[in-house]
């Protein structure tokens, strides 16, 4: 064999780079609860379907007569796999080999990043975060700082946004710039016991701040998932729970916006009618519902997949399939809130739009919007600009929406249930109730000398809104308006035309959104 000495260089390559960042740094890993890198490719990935790019990346030593005698390996492994049997590129840091960090690896002329390729292929990327970001240790080995400059890999990492689904898992302590990955992505998670983020770790925050604080407490879980930063998605339960999300995820979405969403037939009839939904809605409008079950009812059963269930609990939003398509769904939950939009479940109806907008998806949405949040703590949170927000983002959606209006429709909030443009659809639920305002609270304020003049002052303010309420039937407006009332049980079959006819419009606006996606 010609070139078996040099197939026998590659091949202790290999070995080298197998052994990752060496015994020491796999034990702590594992001490941490942690899988190695490889592991976790192995068990991500669709059995024989990974192949790898840029593994010869990193730093050798050399005896004297030039042989290799050791290697380190760059602090992430980039390739690509098949998740049920579909295409993706990876990314998947190596918290091993000096805690992630890239150190001085690699130069000119170098393979193109794994975002690059997933760019240039049009194939979904994946990140697998376990990373503390960069280290001091890079100066000492280049021999000088440097100027931070908002280089080509920040304009890539986020034009990626409006090209292919992106998704970060957050799969140990991740800090710097990987803690803005985690962030420029359409969905991420972080995995319980194991997963902190924050941009500077607990040794950064003592050296500028002057207290200690425990990596958990700084960006575990109670942060990100139960506290109210909104800046991870979900919480997975273990590492393969979250290997299944980000399959469920990616599902259901086309490999780029050059692409339809594939269909995925599960065997639900479309003309379903769930006999329970006409009574899914109290007549005591102060008693809550669930929501989620209505969801399901309507949406091919057991295809709702939820995303960020515990930022913004008064909007419900995620992906589901209905008659097989992928569609984009939120309602309102009148267990938070009594349902009302305030900053927090803006950013989501935000976020979900925009991922329609970019992946071709058409809207579902529950409506039960008694409007924005009010009160003195909404206000501190700004929402008359969350607000203006929604509003330009429902202003600026395209995707084919469809609106079931199951309870109220107030103000400014419930114009947001309403797409000015394109195709727009609505149907009202019997027990739907609307206005620019709620009969309430806005009958004092409207008669206000006409029942301070009565003699019975609250006698005459409770016939005003008896009399008020009578002409808010939703019928009576029917009649002018020939908004189309309809029985609750109607809803998933009519669902299901409306998902069909969309599909014609869906494929025209195949290509980059019009509005480029923001995460």
């Amino acid at each position: 064999m010609a070139w078996e000495r040099e197939i026998e260089e590659l091949e202790q390559r290999r070995a080298f780079a197998a052994e990752l960042g060496g015994e020491e740094g796999i034990a702590r890993q594992r001490r941490r609860g942690k899988l190695t890198v490889r592991e976790r490719i192995d068990l991500m990935a669709d059995k024989d379907s990974w192949q790898e790019f840029r593994s010869l990346l990193g730093q050798g030593e050399y005896d004297d007569e030039g042989k290799l005698t050791s290697f380190t390996p760059k602090g992430s492994v980039e390739g690509t796999m098949r998740l049920n049997d579909r295409k993706v590129v990876v990314s998947a840091g190596d918290f091993t080999v000096r805690g992630g960090s890239g150190g001085s690896m690699g130069g000119i002329g170098q393979e193109i990043r794994a975002s690059e390729r997933a760019r240039r292929w049009r194939l979904p990327y994946v990140r697998l975060l376990d990373s503390a970001g960069g280290s001091v240790r890079h100066f000492e080995e280049i021999g000088h700082t440097y100027l931070p400059d908002g280089n080509e890999w920040s304009q890539i990492e986020v034009g990626l946004l409006s090209q292919v689904p992106v998704v970060s898992a957050v799969m140990g302590s991740v800090a710097g710039l990987p803690a803005v990955d985690a962030c420029i992505a359409h969905f991420n998670l972080m995995v319980s016991g194991i997963s902190q983020l924050f941009p500077g770790g607990p040794p950064v925050v003592k050296a500028s701040l002057g207290y200690d604080i425990t990596k958990e407490d700084l960006g575990g879980e109670d942060v990100h998932i139960h506290g109210a930063t909104g800046a991870v998605d979900n919480l997975a339960e273990t590492e393969d729970h979250a290997f299944a999300m980000i399959r469920d995820f990616l599902s259901y979405l086309p490999p780029s916006v050059w692409e339809m969403a594939p269909r995925q037939e599960i065997g639900d009839d479309p003309q379903r009618r769930d006999e329970w939904l006409i009574d899914a809605i109290p007549h005591n409008r102060r008693r809550p519902y669930d929501i989620r079950k209505i969801i399901g009812s309507v949406v091919d059963q057991g295809s709702f997949f939820e995303i960020a269930p515990l930022y913004g609990k008064a909007r419900v939003t995620g992906l589901a399939r209905i008659d097989g398509y992928p569609c984009a769904v939120m309602g309102n939950n009148p267990y938070h809130q009594g349902g009302a939009t305030g900053p927090q479940e803006g950013d989501k109806v935000i976020r979900l739009l925009s991922l329609a907008d970019t992946f071709h998806l058409p809207i579902i949405s529950f409506a039960d919007e008694p409007g924005f949040l009010v009160g003195l703590e909404a206000e501190k949170m700004g929402i008359e600009r969350a607000g203006a927000r929604l509003v330009a983002a429902v202003c600026e959606s395209r995707a084919p929406w469809l609106a079931i209006v199951t309870g109220q429709l107030f103000g400014v909030a419930g114009q947001c249930q309403h797409r000015p443009s394109g195709m727009f659809e609505r149907f009202v639920w019997p027990s739907a109730a609307w206005g620019s305002m709620h009969i309430e609270g806005g009958t004092h304020a409207a008669y206000r000398r006409q029942i301070d003049d009565a003699d019975d002052p609250v006698a005459e303010e409770r016939r005003i809104e008896a009399t008020l309420k009578a002409i808010a039937s939703p019928f009576r407006t029917a009649e002018s308006s020939g908004q189309e009332i309809i029985d609750p049980r109607d809803s998933r079959p009519l669902a299901v035309e409306f998902v069909r006819d969309a599909q014609a419009i869906l494929r025209d606006q195949v290509g980059p959104p019009v509005a480029p996606y923001r995460p």
